[in-house]
């Protein structure tokens, strides 16, 4: 069975003074990694006196140029650019499972093939949330974030241990 997206989560639409924010907890799409890896300190706030919040547990995507595959879910609250989609689970949806939804290729190749524009395309809001989801029970949605979160985990435990090979090379 088959949903759209916009029966699983919503937008989150509150703000947040920039003056509450630091250069840790401010995501834009310059700080978000492509290919679904997170992000890194931000290199500045923006100039503007209030911004775009997000919780934490809330899925942030970038929404230019869906094809670097911007993706995280966040791990405390802050604040981030417009230009960055902030969604939030409904009551009876797992965060998790929402995260494995929205970080799934296809639906990176559907925000492409509804975007707008050619040379820094955007995601169509409107087109996003008509994405069709598998719709299962909470207990289900629990169950098969619980076996991609173990997958996700050896893949970070991998790379740490390329990275630290790298850097014992080097020496």
């Amino acid at each position: 069975m088959k949903c759209k997206l916009s029966d699983i989560c919503s937008f989150h639409k509150e703000k947040i003074d920039v003056a509450k924010l630091t250069v840790n907890s401010y995501v834009s799409t310059e700080n978000m990694l492509p290919n679904k890896e997170g992000i890194t300190k931000a290199s500045s706030l923006p100039s503007v006196s209030l911004t775009q919040s997000f919780e934490k547990d809330n899925v942030l995507l970038s929404n230019i140029r869906p094809y670097f595959k911007k993706i995280w879910k966040a791990k405390f609250s802050g604040g981030c650019s417009n230009d960055v989609l902030v969604f939030k689970a409904k009551e009876d949806i797992d965060k998790d499972f929402l995260y494995y939804v929205l970080s799934d290729d296809n639906f990176f190749a559907y925000a492409m093939a509804t975007s707008k524009g050619t040379k820094m395309p955007r995601g169509d809001k409107a087109s996003i949330m008509q994405y069709d989801v598998p719709i299962y029970d909470i207990d289900k949605q629990k169950k098969i974030s619980s076996v991609l979160s173990v997958i996700d985990d050896m893949i970070e435990l991998n790379k740490q241990i390329n990275n630290n090979l790298a850097a014992q090379r080097s020496m």
